[in-house]
């Protein structure tokens, strides 16, 4: 088979940006604006293929099931869920997987840097009191 052709079949399998509909565009918004408010909480259960996103202030819930690619949106008043398209669900649980990645990594340059000073300052005192001894040390060589 020419090498034209076989490039040529591989193009069928790529997958073409899709464009959404004005109700899926309307939902991604919502659920990227909800990401960016830090009082929104992420939970996931990946083996379930279960995402939450909730924001108490704004009494807002989003759940995403991933398995079914249904959408819940919930507020005070009313919860609709909605079976979407394949790839449109899976575009939004990428941005919700972004986020959730992103914020755990704040986490743990924060944890990082804490123990890197508790390190230092531990490192201090025993250098200090290392001093003391040695000084005490000699005082007491001194003395003799």
């Amino acid at each position: 088979m020419p090498w034209f052709i076989k490039i040529g079949m591989f193009s069928f399998f790529k997958r073409k940006p899709k464009e959404y509909s004005k109700i899926e565009n309307h939902i991604y918004g919502i659920i990227t604006e909800l990401l960016k408010v830090s009082g929104t909480d992420i939970n996931c259960d990946e083996l379930g293929g279960k995402y939450y996103l909730s924001n108490e202030e704004q009494h807002f819930k989003v759940t995403i099931l991933s398995n079914d690619s249904v959408i819940r949106l919930t507020n005070t008043r009313d919860s609709v869920a909605e079976k979407y398209d394949k790839f449109f669900v899976e575009d939004v649980l990428k941005a919700v997987k972004e986020e959730k990645h992103r914020r755990m990594e704040l986490v743990y340059d924060s944890i990082t840097n804490s123990i890197e000073k508790m390190a230092e300052r531990l490192h201090n005192t025993l250098i200090e009191t290392n001093e003391q001894e040695q000084f005490k040390e000699r005082d007491v060589l001194s003395k003799f």
